[in-house]
């Protein structure tokens, strides 16, 4: 095991007892100042994030990649106020569920407790960094956060700001831990140190998701691959037919909620379909078209013929795969085949088709005439996440505070013994 990762791990393990048990209003302080030391060194962290931009746009990074790694005014403010609402919201720990009193007498319930130690790897997003510690440090859990090489810079300007405020918050500094080596060996050693972490949640492409689930000895949280699909019913409303999908594709194309396949109901798309085309051209969009929407685009300058792997392809670009559909069924067995159970929508008008939209989508995320790119841990009032889970075990979607603890029985008794 690398000698760091030891080190980190044994004072994540340590740090984590001590999180357990403390109060509501230390961890509120501690986000509190987590926020202002972001704004303070906002210019130290900004001119760490151009130096990583400089390093990805000499290594070719593609407009994708330079586009989650870049931070702004803008997205730092962002952040700030994101771990500020964390701060506002109640606090999972010591809640009680369930509860009830046994004909013995006994009372029994569950109570919300850490989960421990987090394993973190992530790719690109530095704002990452931040979500995750502040979700993390609200629901008692230390964390070993270990970004990619693109973000190195940014990452550990932040993380250097994060630990001071918690060491001015009296909070353990090991609450909050990144990794500063770039061996992608290490990666493997996090993924069976089951002696530190009690949880991996990997963050970034289908590549090092596989490789989590195949090597982790350590439960992984997988997700964050989107192939977001909206079916236009044959009963949309049509004035709420192009918001939508414009939103869905082109509001930030490169997040894993942002739209990659349109199927059209038959009926409306003759009339429908070249407007939705005519409006995603002027933002630049590409569409990839099957047949039946090929022909009913035909001479469309943005629209040619769907390659055989685009309807399984998250395109994190300016590229929208569309296919004409004769049925909600049609629709339906489509995403069941080509859908990664991340987030879908419906525009219908039709009660009946909405509700079985819903029930028979088996995604982590399901809409009624609302864009896709609402699945955020922020947008959701979460006020972050650590991931988006399309597991059906333990956390699914959004993943915020509650979804970082586990519980314990807890029963209380007056002398019971068992018969």
């Amino acid at each position: 095991m690398f000698p760091e990762l030891k080190e980190k791990g044994e004072r994540a393990r340590q740090a984590a007892r001590r999180l357990a048990a403390l109060d509501t209003a230390t961890k509120n302080n501690a986000l509190k100042a987590i926020a202002e030391a972001i704004m303070e060194q906002e210019p130290e962290i900004l001119s760490a994030n151009d130096h990583d931009i400089d390093a990805a746009q000499e290594a070719g990074l593609s407009e994708t990649l330079l586009d989650r790694l870049l931070l702004t005014i803008h997205r730092l403010d962002g952040i700030a106020k994101d771990v500020l609402t964390v701060a506002a919201l109640p606090d999972p720990v010591g809640e009680t569920f369930d509860a009830r009193t046994l004909p013995n007498g006994l009372r029994i319930g569950k109570r919300r407790v850490p989960v421990g130690v987090l394993g973190v790897i992530y790719e690109s997003r530095p704002n990452v960094t931040v979500d995750i510690a502040a979700l993390c440090l609200k629901s008692g859990n230390a964390v070993i956060l270990r970004g990619g090489k693109e973000a190195v810079h940014t990452n550990r300007a932040l993380a250097t700001a994060m630990a001071e405020a918690c060491k001015k918050s009296g909070v353990p500094q090991a609450a909050i831990q990144l990794i500063q080596s770039q061996d992608r060996a290490l990666v493997k050693d996090m993924l069976t140190a089951n002696q530190y972490i009690d949880m991996i949640i990997p963050r970034g492409g289908a590549g090092l998701h596989k490789f989590a689930l195949q090597h982790a000895t350590i439960p992984v949280i997988t997700g964050g691959i989107g192939i977001c699909h909206i079916y236009v019913d044959e009963s949309a409303d049509p004035e709420k037919v192009i918001p939508i999908v414009h939103n869905a594709k082109v509001q930030r194309p490169t997040v894993c909620n942002a739209l990659d396949t349109l199927l059209i109901h038959r009926d409306i798309a003759e009339d429908l379909l070249p407007k939705i085309a005519d409006d995603l051209a002027r933002a630049g969009v590409e569409l990839r078209c099957e047949p039946r929407a090929l022909s009913v685009l035909m001479g469309h300058a943005a629209a040619r013929s769907a390659g055989p792997k685009d309807f399984d392809t998250e395109f994190l670009s300016l590229v929208l795969a569309i296919k004409v559909v004769d049925s909600l069924d049609e629709a339906l067995d489509h995403i069941y085949q080509h859908g990664t159970q991340h987030s879908d929508a419906i525009i219908s008008e039709n009660y009946s088709h909405a509700m079985r939209f819903v029930n028979e989508v088996d995604s982590a995320v399901v809409y009624v005439n609302a864009s896709t790119r609402f699945t955020d841990g922020s947008q959701f009032g979460l006020g972050a996440e650590v991931a988006v889970s399309t597991q059906r075990l333990h956390a699914r979607g959004p993943m915020g505070l509650k979804e970082l603890t586990t519980y314990k029985w807890v029963i209380f008794g007056e002398g019971q013994v068992r018969d």
